[in-house]
């Protein structure tokens, strides 16, 4: 078994950076238009159930050439402080938004 944590304060680490930002950012990339997915879809997709939070960090940090706009949270919530650029983005692409939610997330 590989130890996964962190030496520097004996954390668990999360999966190899690398690898998971480039499998999160392939199952993004596939997203067709009008497609929507939960971030724990996304986490999934890239072979790491469980890490939805992550998949957030990977999106915030990209630099905006992927679709982020097509990942919201489990219940369909938008990025906070981003809300009306997503309600846009997804609109322009069929996308039903209510109150700052997905209708209902759709695959």
């Amino acid at each position: 078994m590989v130890d996964r944590r962190d030496d520097a304060d004996g954390r668990e680490a999360g999966p190899p950076r690398r690898e998971f930002a480039e499998r999160v950012q392939a199952a993004v990339a596939a997203l067709g238009a009008g497609e929507v997915v939960t971030y724990g879809e996304i986490a999934e997709a890239a072979g790491y159930p469980g890490a939805a939070r992550a998949v957030g960090a990977v999106l915030a940090a990209s630099d905006g050439s992927l679709p982020w706009w097509r990942v919201v949270t489990v219940n369909g919530r938008l990025v906070p402080g981003l809300e009306p650029t997503h309600a846009r983005l997804l609109e322009r692409e069929g996308v039903v938004v209510r109150s700052g939610r997905v209708a209902r997330p759709r695959r």
